[in-house]
This record gives structure tokens, sequence and C-alpha cells, in this order.
């Protein structure tokens, strides 16, 4: 167990999140969910904590983070809405500094650039498809990863391939310069998610990882 008891999760029902909290549960985490309807979630399990709202309201964030020592977001963009990634991480980080919470780790796509990159010609043009398909989500995950690299919290933010929603674990590689792979099994991202609860080493980092 670590020294995180109750857990913040934001996107917990999407493709990777539910496997993220299937782990945070077996692990014996205490988690709040920020569920826009509650009523819709199929999982009980008395360590789950259902929080109604939406990642755009700053009031409900607050309310999220509220008796929580860390935050993990695996958010994905609802489809025919305004990108959202930009808004919820400014409210997360908003209301971690007034709750004194220090542990954010957030999940994005490979398409986000950050200063030491080498990107492959193969993750370059996977990430220019992006920007070109995709212009306004693709720029509000940039937007997302300058505000988390000017904010003094310990945040990590997870750059990802494709998502396989599969039970089997297969192990990572993690690269801070380029994308190591072209998958990602939802599995190992979310044990590799719980292990930086516990390690400094990509506290204000945004590694790429893959599954082998």
């Amino acid at each position: 167990m670590t020294n995180h008891h109750h857990i913040a999760v934001i996107g917990g029902t999407g493709k990777s999140g539910k496997y993220l909290v299937k782990k945070l549960l077996e692990k014996g985490f205490g988690i709040k969910m920020l569920l826009r309807n509650p009523d819709q979630l199929e999982l009980y399990h008395p360590a789950i904590e259902k929080v109604k709202g939406d990642a755009r309201n700053p009031v409900d964030i607050a309310l999220l983070l509220e008796s929580c020592t860390a935050v993990l977001s695996t958010l994905g963009q609802p489809k025919g809405e305004p990108p959202i990634f930009s808004t919820a991480t400014k409210n997360v980080l908003d209301a971690m500094q007034k709750l004194n919470i220090e542990r954010y780790i957030v999940t994005t796509g490979l398409s986000v650039d950050a200063p030491n990159d080498h990107k492959s010609e193969k993750v370059q043009q996977a990430t220019d498809w992006m920007r070109t398909n995709y212009a306004p989500t693709t720029a509000d995950k940039q937007v997302e990863y300058e505000l988390l690299a000017q904010s003094e919290l310990d945040w990590t933010l997870v750059r990802l391939p494709l998502i396989e929603q599969t039970d089997e674990a297969k192990g990572i590689k993690v690269s801070l310069y380029d994308c190591p792979g072209d998958h990602i099994s939802a599995t190992d991202l979310a044990n590799f998610i719980i292990e930086q609860l516990d390690s400094a080493e990509y506290i204000g980092k945004a590694p790429f990882i893959a599954s082998i």
C-alpha cells in the first residue's frame, strides 16, 4: 500500500479508465469517481464514492478532490463537444493548490510535443495526422501540457499510442523522447499509473509508454 489512500479519478468509465479503477480496487485504494451520470455506473464497490459532475466545472472538481491525496485522469474527449482537456486540467490544478494536493497523473496522446522529443518519422507522421484530422482536440491537448509544464505541482503526463482493452499485462517500455511502440495494454497502463503514485522518476515529465 502507498501513502495515498484516497484517490480522485476522472474518466474512470472510459476504455482505459475502467481498467485503472479495477486495479485501484484490487490494491485496496479508496476512490472518488467523477461521473456525469452516476446512476449509469454498473460497478458497485464499497470503496467507490460517486461524485456527480463535469470536469469542466471547477465546483465539481473541487468537490471531487476533497479528502483525496492524489488525482488520476484518463479523461476522454466527449463526442460532439468542445475540447475538454485544458479546461479540466486547469480546474484540477487550481483545486489541488487550494486543497494542498500534490500528485496529478494524467494521460494524453502521442501527438503532444515536449521540448526534448526526438520523434521517429512514424510517430511524427501520426502526430501530423492528428493535427490535420483532429485539430481542435490536438491543439487543446498541447495547451494542457503547457499548463502542466508551468505548474509547480507533482504532475506526470503519460503519452500513449493506441490502447488495447485487455486484462493481459505484457510489460512496458518507457521513453522521454519517442513513443516506443504502437499499442499499450489498458492493464499495463493502469499498473504504470498506480506505480507512479510512489515514484518521483517522472514527476514534471511526459513519458511515452507502450507495451512490449
